[in-house]
């Protein structure tokens, strides 16, 4: 089987998966982000895995007596996966409580 196939199938359980969570009437707005952009779980763990490094260093600053996270917002949007939209991105976490406090203080600096 070719790797790209394999690939799909994979994406395509994957999602399946978050759907069954969405028809228990979970509200998942991030969730559903994931399937309409059509992330695959890898690219998932990805943001995940940015998110942590994000909040990390957010803690890490707000010790050293930092304020303003606007270069860390900036950071995060570079690092962003391409087919995700910053501003729909932290919105939709804040509403599914994803990186609740980091996704709060970015809420700040995204664009009306």
């Amino acid at each position: 089987m070719n790797d790209e196939l394999l690939k799909r199938i994979q994406r395509l359980e994957y999602h399946q998966r978050l759907l069954l969570q969405l028809i228990k009437g979970e509200q998942a707005p991030f969730t559903k982000l994931i399937i309409e952009k059509n992330l695959d779980e890898e690219e998932v763990k990805a943001f995940h895995n940015l998110c942590e490094y994000m909040n990390n260093k957010m803690e890490e600053q707000k010790a050293e007596g930092f304020l303003y996270f606007h270069p860390l917002f900036q950071e995060f949007t570079s690092k962003l996966n391409s087919k995700l939209d910053a501003k729909e991105t932290v919105i939709a976490c804040i509403k599914e409580k994803v990186y609740l406090d980091l996704m709060k203080e970015f809420y700040k600096y995204v664009e009306d």
